[in-house]
C-alpha cells in the first residue's frame, strides 16, 4: 500500500471562464502543491465534488495522477450517500491509477451506525485500494461514532485511517487510543491539527495548505521532531489564515480567492457556491499579507 503522508491538500478544482473544469490548471496546481511537500486529495468537498460529474472526477483523477511524480500519493474522493454509486466510482477510480480513495460519511440520509458500517465495508470490499474514511458531521448531518470507525478499521484491512473533522477531541482520542496497527488519524480541520497531533494523530488533510503548505508542513514536522514550542508558534501564526479560509463565503470560495490573491488564480465556483464577498476578500488578503504570502 502507498504511504499517505502527514500533509495532504484537499485540492480545489480549477474552472475556466465558462466554469468548465480546467484540467491543465489542475495539473499545474497539483505540481505546485507537491513541490510544497504535500500529497493530494482530488475531488473532495473543497474540490466541489457535489457539482462535478462522475466523468469530470475520473478525468481529474487521471490527469492529476499522471501529472505528478510517483512519490506523490493521490487520494481520490469517491464516496457519497449512495452506496452503489460509491462502489461504481471507486472501482472506476482504480482504473485511473490513483493510490487510494476517501469515503465521506453518507450525507443527508443520516444512516444508523450500523448503516455507516455496512456502507463503508461494502465500498472497501469492492476495491483493492487503500481507503480513508471521512467524518465531517458539520456537512453530512451525522457523526460516525468512534466505535464504528474502529470496527471498520478492524474488519477491513484496506481501511488505513480516517480524516476527522468532527471537532470532538474525546471521540478522536478514542479512535487513536483504540486504533488497530497501521490505522492513522488525520485532522480534517486545519485549526484542529495541533490538538489532534497532541492526541497521537499524524497530520492534516488541509485547505489552507493551498497557500501556506510550507508553513503547515513545518508545524507538523516540528511537532513530530519534539520541537513543540516551534509547533505552537507556527500554529498561532497560521490561525488567522485558517480562519480566513472558512469565512461566511465558505469553502472553497475563500481558498480560491486566497490562491488568486497569492498569484495563482483557479477560476470561479459553481452554484450554489458563489465567489468570496468583498468583505471576506479583505480579510483573506490581510491574512495572506500577514504571512508574507502576497
Amino acid at each position: 500500500m502507498p504511504t499517505l503522508g502527514n500533509i495532504v491538500t484537499a485540492m480545489v478544482t480549477p474552472f475556466d471562464a465558462d466554469l468548465q473544469v480546467d484540467y491543465d490548471r489542475a495539473v499545474e496546481l497539483a505540481k505546485r502543491l507537491a513541490d510544497a511537500g504535500s500529497d493530494l486529495l482530488v475531488s473532495g468537498t473543497t474540490g466541489e465534488s457535489p457539482t462535478t460529474s462522475a466523468d469530470e472526477k475520473l478525468k481529474l483523477f487521471e490527469v492529476v495522477r499522471a501529472g505528478v511524480d510517483d512519490s506523490v500519493t493521490v487520494l481520490a474522493g469517491t464516496g457519497n450517500n449512495n452506496t452503489a454509486a460509491s462502489i461504481e466510482l471507486t472501482q472506476k477510480a482504480g482504473e485511473t491509477g490513483v493510490d487510494a480513495v476517501m469515503l465521506v460519511g453518507p450525507y443527508y440520509n443520516k444512516p444508523s451506525q450500523e448503516g455507516f458500517y455496512q456502507h463503508f465495508c461494502a465500498v472497501a470490499t469492492s476495491t483493492d485500494l487503500p481507503v480513508v474514511l471521512y467524518n465531517v458531521p458539520g456537512r453530512t448531518g451525522k457523526s460516525i461514532d468512534a466505535a464504528t470507525t474502529l470496527r471498520v478499521g478492524r474488519d477491513m484491512p484496506n481501511v488505513i485511517g480516517v480524516k476527522e473533522a468532527s471537532g470532538d477531541l474525546e471521540l478522536i482520542g478514542e479512535i487513536i487510543a483504540g486504533a488497530p496497527e497501521g490505522f492513522r488519524v488525520w485532522s480534517g480541520d486545519d485549526g484542529m491539527t495541533l490538538p489532534i497531533l497532541a492526541l497521537g494523530g499524524v497530520g492534516v488533510i488541509s485547505v489552507a495548505s493551498h497557500v501556506a503548505g510550507v508553513q503547515i508542513k513545518e508545524m507538523v514536522d516540528a511537532f513530530h521532531a519534539g520541537e513543540t514550542e516551534r509547533a505552537w508558534t507556527l500554529h498561532h501564526q497560521l490561525m488567522r489564515l485558517v480562519n480566513a479560509c472558512f469565512l461566511a463565503s465558505g469553502n472553497p470560495a475563500c481558498v480560491k480567492r486566497a490562491l488568486e490573491l497569492c498569484g495563482f488564480p483557479v477560476g470561479g465556483t459553481r452554484l450554489p457556491v458563489v465567489p468570496a464577498s468583498e468583505a471576506d476578500t479583505m480579510c483573506i488578503q490581510a491574512a495572506c499579507e500577514g504571512l508574507g504570502l502576497v
